[in-house]
């Protein structure tokens, strides 16, 4: 049996992970100039941003789309680091 791949670019991705991979990419400054949100220019933390986006469905939609549109431009990207 083949094994089902999901179409979906953010299944088996925590929020953790995409704003780890996110930060990585373009740092906290390039972020918080994608997305204007506080927790990402005003002493930003992974602890405090992921707070803030559980609770934000707005803002962590945002996130999710930068993300899915960072590996859109990425043509060698597999879905893991």
């Amino acid at each position: 049996m083949s094994e089902h791949k999901s179409k979906d670019p953010l299944h088996g991705i925590t929020l953790e992970q995409l704003l780890n991979r996110l930060v990585a990419t373009y740092g906290w400054p390039g972020l918080a100039e994608r997305i204007r949100i506080n927790c990402f220019s005003s002493d930003p933390s992974i602890k405090s941003s992921l707070k803030f986006l559980r609770r934000t469905p707005w803002a962590r939609k945002q996130v999710e789309d930068l993300y899915i549109a960072m590996i859109g431009e990425n043509p060698w990207y597999q879905g893991k680091d």
